[in-house]
């Protein structure tokens, strides 16, 4: 039996009439290809106007969980500038050009590790933030990966490759070394779906 793919976002019921009606919504602050801020004014279900709702655009991107044939989880070790730390993070990067979220879920991952994966399956879409947006997140579980090549990510910190447990991954995110919320998104995602059939990219299956 074929699964059901994966959400565009989330699950949750689409809006409707009697939801939040934009009136109007103005870009006040815009930096491509990296980010715009919009000034929004909203009418609610009610009828009142809220006229300083802003929301942010930034780029989709992709979060990798990969697992190699033995079960170790392939992270990367690196500085991340937005926690102000060295972090352990998936393999994760913006989508390119004309990329759907799975072609650049495995140049993300052939690049910043060097491994390519027998296996994928698409375990859903989500924004970042619920009222901001701030992108959105597209995660896929890897699975049966080996190394084919050294790491080519040009990112502005050196990384290093590290292949971890499943415990020692968990571990990590409950100790505190991993500090970023795609990430722990991202692993838990996987956590929860090892051991069923794959779920085939959108557009793929």
């Amino acid at each position: 039996m074929k699964r059901p793919t994966a959400p565009l976002v989330g699950s949750g019921d689409p809006a409707n009439g009697s939801d939040w009606v934009v009136e109007s919504s103005t870009s006040i602050l815009r930096r491509e290809p990296w980010l715009e801020v919009f000034e929004e004014h909203i009418r609610l279900p009610g009828g009142r106007m809220v006229n300083d709702f802003y929301t942010i655009r930034l780029r989709d991107f992709v979060v990798v969980a990969p697992l190699t044939e033995d079960g170790h989880v392939i992270m990367v070790r690196h500085y991340r500038h937005g926690p102000r730390r060295i972090t352990r993070s998936l393999p994760s990067g913006f989508i390119e050009g004309d990329e759907s979220p799975s072609e650049a879920a495995k140049r993300e991952l052939l690049e910043e590790t060097g491994y390519v994966a027998k296996s994928w399956s698409d375990l859903g879409s989500f924004v970042v933030d619920g009222n901001r947006r701030c992108g959105t997140e597209h995660v896929f579980l890897a699975t049966g990966a080996t190394r084919v090549a050294e790491p080519t990510s040009d990112d502005l910190a050196e990384a290093t490759v590290q292949l971890l447990t499943p415990e020692e991954a968990s571990g990590a995110l409950w100790n505190g070394e991993i500090s970023e919320l795609a990430t722990a998104a991202g692993l838990a995602l996987a956590f929860m779906n090892r051991g069923k059939a794959p779920s085939p990219p959108r557009g793929e299956g």
